[in-house]
């Protein structure tokens, strides 16, 4: 069944099935990597919520799952570069086996800045887990993701979790956000 575009999409990318294959292959490689390990899975907010629920039903092997949110966008299109932790982790991650769970990888500015935080809390391992990499000519983001689920063009994307000022969100598929409504 063709995705119901929005009025403020201008095309769809990634297909309702599409992030179910995906979701399930990036699950099925971390249950072969941690098994007996019971990572923890970080889930960054808000973007990510949706894909880490996704994620750690994907997962077959024991895990836990705590949320951390960060701001460094505001209401913008653009990093503002300024980090501020907005909801720390409440697990202790001492000792243990983190994968940040990440929506969308672009500058990596960010991610870097919070997996220097968190490695400071002396984990085990931290790796980072992106549904989506997004491919923009001439740049390579300042973090790398261990898992990759796709990678996606250099345009405002939204949809499965991925905002515009707060909205989209809960689209099911991933479509490019229309210039027009950002502008």
């Amino acid at each position: 069944m063709p995705e119901q575009l929005h009025p403020d999409i201008e095309s769809v990318i990634l297909s309702e099935q599409d992030i179910a294959e995906i979701v399930a292959r990036l699950g099925a490689e971390i249950s072969v990597d941690y098994a007996d390990k019971n990572p923890l899975i970080v889930a960054v907010l808000r973007g990510a919520f949706v894909f880490t629920a996704d994620l750690m039903r994907a997962i077959t092997v024991p895990c836990t799952v705590d949320f951390m949110a960060v701001s460094s966008y505001g209401t913008g299109v653009k990093s503002s570069g300024v980090v501020r932790i907005v909801k720390d982790l409440d697990t202790p991650i001492e000792g243990r086996h983190v994968i940040i769970a990440e929506d969308i990888l672009d500058s990596g500015l960010t991610l870097s800045y919070l997996v220097r935080l968190l490695e400071e809390r002396h984990p085990k391992s931290i790796r980072i887990c992106a549904f989506s990499v997004k491919d923009v000519p001439g740049h390579k983001p300042a973090i790398a993701a261990t898992y990759v689920g796709t990678h996606v063009p250099d345009s405002f994307i939204v949809g499965y979790g991925l905002d515009y000022a707060e909205h989209y969100r809960n689209l099911p598929f991933v479509g490019v956000l229309k210039p027009e409504v950002y502008s």
